[in-house]
């Protein structure tokens, strides 16, 4: 009988493998919903695309004189890269600045994009998006290597002060789904195909302008349009 007690052991690790890998395909797969494909939606505007989710997580004035709106993956090394870049730049304009995040999850290449979104907006219905938003990009690299990635979700949920009962169920909710849904919509509208991809006032800023100097440039000018 105590042979069989290592096989047993075997089995049972193997079989918590298989549940968690299956968790993972299934969450992966939601992705495909998230990112929409073919032709740009039929009832986008030019230059202004559709509708993302409402209300967008949103930082400044909702009258700011200049809007940046950045489509991101919260497992994208470069989006984390530029993460402190974005909050610096918002520290620095203030009131003239209003920052808008929308979920754009790339899945492939990142196997936890989807559920970094649905951790950042599960945390959003308990209105702590924004803090869910910086710890994961904080501590990116500490996780986006990681096979389960849920323990680690449900600590950052601890650390910020949400409900982690009600945060592991609202991962699933629909509304979280949806969100994730029609920003990946909005993004395809304006044909985003990668992140980060940042708008300023609706025009595509080019990734090599995405610097201390580059985005302080573009926003002076939207400031001052007619310039010295």
């Amino acid at each position: 009988m105590k042979r069989l007690i290592p096989f047993a052991i075997i089995v049972i690790v193997l079989g918590a493998g298989l549940a968690v890998a299956l968790y993972l395909k299934s969450s992966m797969q939601k992705s495909v919903a998230a990112i929409p494909s073919g032709s740009p939606e039929p009832g986008a505007t030019p230059g202004a695309g559709v509708p993302g989710a409402e209300p967008a997580h949103a930082r400044g004035p909702a009258n700011a004189p200049v809007t940046l709106e950045e489509f991101a993956d919260l497992q994208c090394s470069a989006c984390g890269a530029i993460y402190p870049l974005l909050k610096s730049v918002e520290n620095e304009y203030g009131p003239k600045l209003r920052v808008i995040f929308r979920e754009y999850p790339l899945t492939p290449p990142h196997e936890h994009a989807v559920q970094a979104a649905h951790a950042a907006e599960a945390a959003g219905l308990q209105g702590k998006f924004w803090e869910m938003h910086d710890i994961l990009y904080e501590n990116q690299t500490a996780w986006a290597e990681i096979f389960d990635v849920r323990p680690i979700f449900e600590d950052y949920a601890r650390r910020i002060g949400l409900d982690v009962e009600r945060f592991k169920k609202d991962q699933t909710n629909e509304i979280v789904e949806t969100r994730i849904f029609l920003d990946g919509r909005r993004g395809h509208s304006l044909g985003v195909k990668a992140t980060p991809t940042i708008f300023l006032d609706g025009n595509e800023i080019p990734f090599d302008q995405v610097t201390p100097a580059g985005l302080r440039a573009v926003i002076n000018k939207a400031l001052n349009p007619t310039g010295p």
